[in-house]
């Protein structure tokens, strides 16, 4: 097959189970004995002569992670490297394994494919450098491809762990803010882990902690999901953990993707602390030790929150969307020596400087743990950490099929057009600095908001965010677009037509 069709970006993702109709398996085992083939040939190009590499490997919980482990364990030790098999691990803790003293692997592969369905599964792949990018992927597939062999003897696979050690980590950052042991007594928390990786962090970060975590809930790993998508972006998940703040009386509720490389959080009065709010809280946390840093962010942010940032004297730098766009984005900017601090997108990838520029959920989150402590002493809450943050009336995505298998220079086209044709709408101003697609921004006689309008990163549709500060600006703001949108036929606006109507 063509290996190249697993690729997505930075990951390697396919189907690996029968079971949904029309969806047949491509990460054969043969796939993943060729990509583990691969991945030591690209290790060996990168550092030419040097056998044993010590390479360390970790799954989420889906049903064919143990088979994919298997598979790619067996295919780079032939190839001459050292394999540790860590088992249930979070996709940070494979990086983490990498530079953490008595660990030091010299790469590590996670077997993930993050909240996708069930069937789905792929691999991460990491060395001390970070995640690989995406022409490293593309070189290990084409690797994949061919026929070649490191011509090293054999290595060997040994059982290993990891999760101890990394949780170990985590509590250490609070207790040494807090400075004590237990500086999360007399603190509720709940986590809803949706049977993913997550489940770890109750019983080795937050009881260790001294909190009480009666009323967490799916923390055994179960890879059919059979609860909720283990994703902080999806309703009937961020419903369940708001529902177990509410019912349980916590101070802070604690939710994963599957992987653990997003969460997203619940104030103690069960409001929702995703996307632009959380973004908000961690700018804030920064902004207090690291006044003027930048904060990097997608492109599909609030107006509110770039005026929160800038009022609590950072710097908001508004980019693309896609988690590796903006943390390359992040260190682009301190390389060229402009202090960034963070880097996050809507979805919950968040990544800091302070922590190896990782996308990582349960670092994220641990960093909320020290603001509970903190403020219990200093007489603050996390809700007056983001009490000043504007937040829209109103926000709402369309995703528009492009209906041609060329599709991105008529997506284009279509962001070209809508440029020129903004210019000339009066009430309508194009935002400048923008990175991806066209923002424009109405004002309150067309509908008091702004709309962005993008190419999808790998998919043909071009995503439409709309956000108003008033009731009813979306639809104001759609109906205005409308007419110029549906002259495009390959463009699909039926979701925009049935909204307006």
């Amino acid at each position: 097959m063509d290996y190249s069709k697993l690729q997505n970006g930075s990951d390697i993702r396919g189907i690996a189970l029968e079971g949904m109709e029309g969806q047949h398996i491509n990460l054969t085992e043969q796939a993943c004995r060729d990509i583990g083939r691969g991945f030591a040939l690209w290790l060996q190009h990168r550092e030419p002569g040097k056998g044993g590499f010590r390479v360390a490997v970790g799954r989420d919980s889906r049903l064919s992670g143990e088979m994919l482990s298997r598979w790619i364990c067996e295919a780079m030790a032939a190839e001459g490297l050292e394999i540790t098999e860590l088992g249930l691990a979070s996709t940070p803790a494979m990086f983490m394994c990498t530079v953490t003293e008595g660990y030091l692997y010299d790469a590590s592969v996670m077997i993930t494919a993050s909240h996708l369905p069930y069937n789905r599964n792929g691999f991460k792949f990491f060395t001390r450098d970070g995640g690989l990018e995406k022409q490293d992927i593309s070189a290990i597939l084409a690797l994949a491809a061919a026929a070649d062999h490191t011509g090293f003897p054999a290595g060997t696979i040994k059982s290993g762990e990891f999760m101890d050690a990394y949780a170990a980590i985590l509590t250490g950052k609070v207790r040494s803010a807090a400075g004590c042991q237990h500086p999360l007594d007399g603190f509720r928390v709940v986590v809803d882990a949706g049977n993913g990786a997550g489940g770890f962090y109750v019983d080795k970060v937050l009881k260790p902690l001294g909190a009480d975590t009666t009323g967490s809930r799916f923390l055994d790993p179960d890879g059919r999901f059979p609860n909720h998508i283990p994703n902080p972006e999806n309703e009937t998940a961020m419903a369940s953990i708001m529902e177990a703040v509410r019912e349980n009386h916590a101070d802070l509720g604690i939710i994963f993707d599957t992987d653990v490389d997003r969460a997203g959080a619940v104030l103690s009065d069960g409001s929702e602390l995703n996307r632009n709010r959380i973004i908000a809280m961690m700018a804030a946390i920064l902004l207090r030790d690291h006044p003027g840093t930048t904060i990097v962010t997608d492109s599909i942010t609030s107006t509110g929150l770039a005026a929160f940032i800038e009022r609590h004297g950072g710097v908001h730098h508004r980019f693309k969307r896609g988690y590796r766009n903006v943390i390359n984005e992040s260190i682009r900017l301190n390389r060229e020596g402009h202090d960034s601090q963070l880097a996050m997108e809507t979805s919950g990838h968040g990544a800091l400087k302070e922590n190896y520029f990782l996308d990582d959920g349960a670092y994220l989150v641990t960093k909320l743990l020290i603001e509970l402590a903190r403020g219990k002493k200093e007489g603050y809450t996390l809700h007056s950490l983001i009490a000043d943050l504007a937040e829209p009336a109103e926000s709402r995505e369309f995703r528009m099929n492009l209906m041609l298998e060329d599709f991105k220079p008529y997506g284009q086209s279509v962001i070209d057009a809508l440029a020129a044709y903004a210019g000339k709408q009066s009430g309508w101003t194009v935002a400048p600095n923008n990175y991806e697609g066209i923002r424009v921004n109405l004002d309150k006689q067309h509908g008091d908001g702004w709309f962005l309008l993008r190419l999808s990163l790998h998919d043909p549709l071009m995503p439409l965010n709309i956000e108003s500060d008033t009731a009813g600006g979306v639809l104001l703001i759609a109906k205005e677009l409308f007419p110029f949108l549906r002259g495009f036929d390959k463009l699909d606006t039926a979701c925009l037509s049935d909204y307006i109507r």
